[in-house]
């Protein structure tokens, strides 16, 4: 069994606190499509592309919900505690719903790779595309292939996914009790 949610799953229920004090679950966000990407505070390959992720989290408002994750054990790096999460969206403004999941077991059961790591779920909740969102997030770098753009517009316009599945690019998730460079042997299983 694949260690990443497979394309054509359904999204896994989750409830989970978010930076505005509320809590959320999947049937909380209601537009034709949804983005759930696994992010964090620190990461150089986030924080390298937030600008992009707003970009495209505003372009596509009208169609797509965006949810980021962080899973993090705050154990590996304290910068991706709550507090530090409900700070970065006060100072950043991003437009999504920032969501805590302390347990990692939403993490696990998405079966998150790195940081960040894009999903996206059409009208029925059905994975469609997981990956990156640009070829070179991180810090300094200037992406040229817009991956989470071309899919959501692609989607838009009524046509399939040219390429449901790319490579996340970033960061490891940082699991608790684990090195902050270890993956789970299972994890390596995208193309």
């Amino acid at each position: 069994m694949a260690f990443t949610l497979e394309i054509g799953k359904q999204a896994i229920e989750f409830s989970l606190p978010a930076t505005d004090g509320k809590t959320y679950s999947l049937n909380d966000f209601k537009k034709d499509f949804l983005v759930i990407f696994f992010t964090c505070n620190h990461c150089p390959y986030v924080i390298g592309s937030d600008e992009s992720t707003r970009k495209t989290a505003e372009s596509f408002a009208d169609i797509a919900d965006f949810v980021g994750i962080n899973s993090n054990s705050v154990n590996t790096y304290a910068e991706d505690s709550f507090d530090h999460m409900v700070t970065r969206m006060e100072e950043n403004k991003f437009p999504w719903t920032y969501l805590h999941d302390e347990s990692q077991a939403v993490a696990k059961s998405y079966g998150a790779l790195r940081t960040p790591h894009f999903y996206v779920f059409d009208q029925e909740r059905k994975l469609v595309y997981t990956g990156r969102a640009v070829d070179k997030p991180r810090v300094g770098q200037s992406p040229s292939i817009f991956d989470l753009d071309r899919t959501l517009t692609e989607l838009k316009e009524g046509q399939a996914v040219s390429t449901p599945q790319t490579n996340p690019i970033g960061c490891n998730v940082k699991w608790d009790g684990k090195d902050h460079h270890w993956m789970p042997i299972e994890a390596c299983d995208l193309v």
